[in-house]
C-alpha cells in the first residue's frame, strides 16, 4: 500500500524484520544441548590424517590417472556441462560412460545424473506415484527417503532387513502397482540387504525393486560389479540399479542401470534429470577412468574386503562393540552422541580421522563411530588405526 504521496508505507515496528527467523536460535540451543551441532571442517589438500571418514573406497580418487583424465575432459570440454543432459549438457564423454557403466554392470543401460541424490530422486519419483505403493527398509538412506515423500505414493517403512515384512506390506497394498525400494548396503552400519529374498518377494507380489548400490559398486560382486551383480540382478526386467559415482570410483556423480524402457521413461519425465545442469565432465572423465581401472585390477575390491575384516577382527579383539564387515563400511558403537564426538575428535588429535554418526542421522538412535576400509590402506595405516580408536576410546565403550 502507498499514501496519497505516492510513498511506500513505513514496515509495521509491531514486526521488527530480525525477529522472523529469531526461532532458529532456540532451535539451534536445542540441538546444542543434545550434542548434535554439526560444523563443517574444511580440509586441507595435503592432509596428513589418515582418512577413515570418506567414502574413497578404492583410493581413486587422487590416483593421477583419474585426476588425469579429470583434467584432459576439463580442458577438452569446458568447465561444466553448460546446460540441462536435454540442451546442451550431454557429451560424447556422457554417452560413453554411461555405455560403459552399463556393460561392466550387466544392465542394459544406464543414464547419468548429476549425483546419487538426484539419481534416487528420479528414480523413484518416475517408477511411482499416486497410485502405486511403496514398501522400504526402515533404515533407508535419506536420499531415498526424500524420493519416497516426492512420490506421493502410499509409502509404508518396515523392518530391518525383514523380507517376511515387506511380503506382508506388498500382500496387503491397496494399489495395482508396487515398489520394494532399499539399499543394496545400508550406509550406517554397513550390512547387507538379503537381496536375493527381497526378488523373490517381489516376483510373487507383482512388485518392482529398486536397489541403491552407493556401497557396493566397487566392493562387492564379481570384480567390484556391485551388490545387485552379486545376487544376480541387474539384468532383471523388474530391477532398477542407482549408484553414486563419488564413492569407489571417487569422483562425482549418480547414474541409474535398468531396462531400456526405464531410462527411456526417465529421460522424458524425471525432473531431477530434465532441470537439473548435466554433470561435469571432470568428473564424467574422472569416472571413467576409475571404471577402467577397476576392471583392470579388480582385486582392489578384494582388497577393500580385506582391510574391513581386519579392522572388525582387531577392534572386537580390544573389546569394542561393532558391525559385521559386509563390505566397505564398519560402525562401531559410542556411549553417547557427545561421547561419540569426542571420541572422534580425539581419534583425529591420533593423525586419523573417523566419521561420526548420531541421531537424527542414524535410524536406531545408537551413535557411534563410522568407519570406512580402503584399497590403499597399508599395513602400518591399519596399525596405526586401530591404535588411535582404541587408545582413545572411552571407558564405557567396550562391549
Amino acid at each position: 500500500m502507498n499514501d496519497p504521496a505516492g510513498q511506500p508505507e513505513p514496515a509495521d515496528p509491531t514486526h521488527p524484520a530480525e525477529h522472523v527467523f529469531a526461532w532458529l536460535d532456540d532451535e539451534a540451543e536445542r540441538r546444542s544441548q543434545a550434542g548434535l551441532v554439526r560444523r563443517l571442517r574444511p580440509r586441507s589438500a595435503t592432509a596428513e590424517e589418515i582418512d577413515l571418514a570418506g567414502n574413497d573406497y578404492l583410493g581413486l580418487a587422487r590416483d593421477k590417472r583419474v585426476t588425469s583424465a579429470a583434467a584432459a575432459a576439463a580442458l577438452r570440454w569446458g568447465a561444466g556441462a553448460t546446460g540441462s543432459r536435454l540442451v546442451t549438457g550431454s557429451t560424447e564423454l556422457h554417452a560413453e560412460l554411461e555405455h560403459e557403466l552399463a556393460r561392466f554392470c550387466g544392465a542394459e543401460a544406464a543414464l547419468v545424473f548429476s549425483s546419487g541424490f538426484t539419481a534416487n530422486l528420479g528414480a523413484i519419483t518416475t517408477l511411482s506415484g499416486r497410485e502405486s505403493a511403496i514398501v522400504t527398509d526402515n533404515y533407508i538412506h535419506a536420499s531415498l527417503i526424500e524420493g519416497c515423500r516426492l512420490s506421493r505414493a502410499d509409502v509404508a517403512a518396515v523392518a530391518h532387513s525383514d523380507p517376511d515384512a515387506v511380503a506382508h506390506a506388498l500382500r496387503t497394498r491397496r494399489q495395482s502397482r508396487a515398489l520394494v525400494v532399499t539399499d543394496s548396503v545400508f550406509s550406517v552400519d554397513g550390512d547387507k540387504a538379503p537381496l536375493p529374498e527381497l526378488s523373490a518377494v517381489c516376483r510373487e507380489h507383482g512388485a518392482g525393486m529398486i536397489v541403491d548400490d552407493a556401497h557396493g559398486i566397487g566392493v562387492l560382486g564379481e570384480g567390484g560389479r556391485g551388490a545387485a551383480h552379486e545376487a544376480g540382478l541387474t539384468a532383471e526386467p523388474d530391477v532398477v540399479t542407482t549408484i553414486t559415482l563419488s564413492k569407489a570410483l571417487g569422483a562425482q556423480g549418480g547414474a541409474v542401470l535398468g531396462p531400456r524402457r526405464v531410462i527411456r521413461h526417465l529421460v522424458d519425465t524425471a525432473r531431477s534429470f530434465i532441470f537439473d545442469t548435466g554433470l561435469a565432465p571432470s568428473s564424467a572423465g574422472a569416472a571413467l577412468a576409475a571404471l577402467g581401472i577397476l576392471r583392470d585390477e579388480p582385486q582392489r575390491a578384494t582388497r577393500v574386503l580385506d582391510v574391513a575384516a581386519e579392522l572388525v577382527t582387531r577392534l572386537r579383539a580390544a573389546g569394542l562393540s561393532t558391525s559385521d564387515p559386509d563390505a566397505a563400511v564398519v560402525s562401531v558403537h559410542a556411549p553417547s552422541p557427545e561421547q561419540a564426538v569426542a571420541w572422534a575428535t580425539r581419534c583425529a588429535e591420533k593423525g586419523v580421522r573417523v566419521g561420526c554418526f548420531r541421531p537424527p542421522s542414524v535410524p536406531d538412535g545408537v551413535s557411534r563411530l563410522r568407519l570406512t576400509a580402503r584399497a590403499d590402506l597399508t599395513s602400518a595405516d591399519v596399525d596405526a588405526c586401530v591404535d588411535a580408536i582404541t587408545m582413545t576410546a572411552p571407558q564405557d565403550a567396550a562391549s
